[in-house]
């Protein structure tokens, strides 16, 4: 885990808002509004996440701010990754090296391609 993401087992809002850049009021409405999204509560009441918690909210995060997407679409979106039975939050690394490394494929086909006239 990096600095950011200390390696322990439970996280409190204020520690997953630091992680995440996101306002604790946003987290409590994602949490009404994704049920995937879900951290248990501790004796005091207090909501502590685990780290499957945060890469979910890290998801939803990409899916609103990035890829644009409504509420709407972002849980029509994750619903989807349930039902084709991947976990959400480990899909978006490998999509983004997928992409990442057929845009290199493909810039060298190009160059190869300059190279042999064609």
């Amino acid at each position: 885990m990096s600095k950011l993401f200390p390696d322990k087992e439970y996280y409190s809002i204020s520690e997953v808002c630091e992680i995440t850049g996101l306002k604790s009021h946003v987290l409590r409405y994602w949490e009404s509004q994704f049920k995937i999204l879900s951290p248990t509560k501790n004796r005091a009441g207090n909501r502590a996440y685990r780290k499957n918690d945060i890469q979910v909210v890290q998801l939803i995060k990409h899916l609103l701010y990035t890829e644009m997407y409504t509420i709407e679409g972002a849980q029509r979106k994750l619903n989807q990754l349930k039902q084709m039975g991947k976990k959400g939050p480990e899909t978006l690394p490998a999509s983004d090296k997928n992409r990442e490394a057929l845009q290199e494929i493909y810039r060298e086909l190009l160059n190869l391609k300059e190279l042999i006239g064609g």
